[in-house]
């Protein structure tokens, strides 16, 4: 058996993600990991030998690369070894993609859409085609290309020092319109992505206090593009919370939820539900709820007529309209009446019932 060689290890940015390429003399694949090291994406890169007429894809998928059958190679007589001092690495701005370059461009592409168990591995330079191993990635290097070129220039940004000050400011400076801030805490542990999250205490005109975290919007958030072409739209959110329980306690729901997108590598929109993850720190603000739902328009629930929610809209980052959804917490049945019927069903019948969108 051929002694396998690591050529390239990262992990992205937000620790949800790993990418491996691995030669072992015959072949070179690359592998998109998920944080239980599981393999989520293989694509093939490249054959070091003849290749066969053709061949069994089952071991790409259990990190034992076969050779790419000659039919859908640029090589099927092989080609030389890869240089890893000349491979790098280009994470996508929501994380849950990457791309591999080396001295003559694109080498191959994993994007976000990418899923194994349904027959969609990566892009490969040396590919002709499609096949189990990998789809040829000079059919969709035009799409592509430009996509690679906006991480590049995201994590340059980024980088860059005082990047998050930017996005902290102009965060923090549109919730001016909510009150004045109050408390106003670290919720992300230093790790991308950073996420704070700002109090507004109680006014004469409000009687519950506002919490919103800071810095969500600062990155896109992964797999949108699965579900629509344009992701503009639904990429970047803010979350709030308005309640009338002490704001320290309520304020550690965002410590799970504020980083969840990019931890779980999925997307938060309106009326999307999100199970309660375990914490012993806000298990008194938890309570029965197992659940909860996001709403962009809170106000259809109950609450005083008097001090209806703050309209949060108007704020747009790196081009993309910044939306805010509010934290409703739900119980199991609730979230089990959502999923049969839909959120804006549910929704109803919480306003029917009288539940307000305010926690407390």
């Amino acid at each position: 058996m051929a002694r396998t060689r690591i050529l390239l290890d990262e992990t992205s940015p937000y620790r949800s993600r790993r990418v491996i390429v691995e030669y072992d003399s015959h072949t070179t694949a690359a592998y998109l990991l998920d944080p239980r090291g599981q393999v989520r994406v293989p694509v093939w890169l490249a054959n070091h030998e003849m290749a066969p007429e053709t061949g069994d894809p089952s071991g790409l998928y259990a990190g034992q690369a076969p050779l790419m059958p000659s039919d859908f190679t640029r090589h099927p007589q092989g080609r030389p070894q890869l240089d890893p001092d000349r491979l790098r690495v280009v994470w996508f701005e929501e994380g849950d993609g990457v791309a591999l370059l080396d001295d003559d461009g694109l080498l191959a592409v994993i994007p976000g859409w990418a899923e194994a168990d349904r027959g969609l591995p990566g892009y490969s330079r040396e590919a002709i085609g499609r096949s189990a191993y990998a789809w040829a990635l000079d059919d969709v290097a035009a799409q592509l290309w430009p996509r690679v070129v906006h991480a590049e220039a995201y994590w340059s940004w980024r980088a860059a020092p005082g990047a998050w000050r930017g996005v902290q400011r102009s965060v923090f400076n549109h919730l001016k319109a909510v009150g004045p801030a109050g408390h106003y805490w670290d919720v992300s542990d230093g790790h991308d992505p950073l996420i704070r999250v700002s109090e507004r205490p109680p006014t004469p005109d409000r009687p519950y206090t506002v919490l919103s975290t800071v810095g969500m919007c600062g990155q896109r958030m992964p797999t949108l593009d699965r579900y629509m072409a344009d992701t503009s739209a639904y990429a970047r959110i803010e979350l709030a919370l308005a309640t009338t329980t002490p704001a320290h306690l309520a304020a550690r729901i965002f410590r799970w939820l504020g980083t969840f997108p990019w931890r779980a590598v999925t997307w938060f929109g309106p009326g999307h539900s999100v199970k309660w993850m375990e914490s012993g720190e806000d298990s008194p603000l938890r309570g029965n709820h197992t659940a909860v739902l996001l709403v962009s328009d809170p106000g259809v629930l109950a609450g005083p007529s008097w001090a209806p929610p703050p309209d949060l809209s108007g704020l747009s980052f790196h081009g993309d309209p910044v939306n805010w959804l509010w934290v409703v917490p739900i119980t199991q049945p609730e979230r089990l009446f959502a999923k049969e019927h839909d959120a804006e069903t549910l929704i109803a019948k919480l306003a029917a019932e009288g539940r307000s969108w305010i926690l407390g």
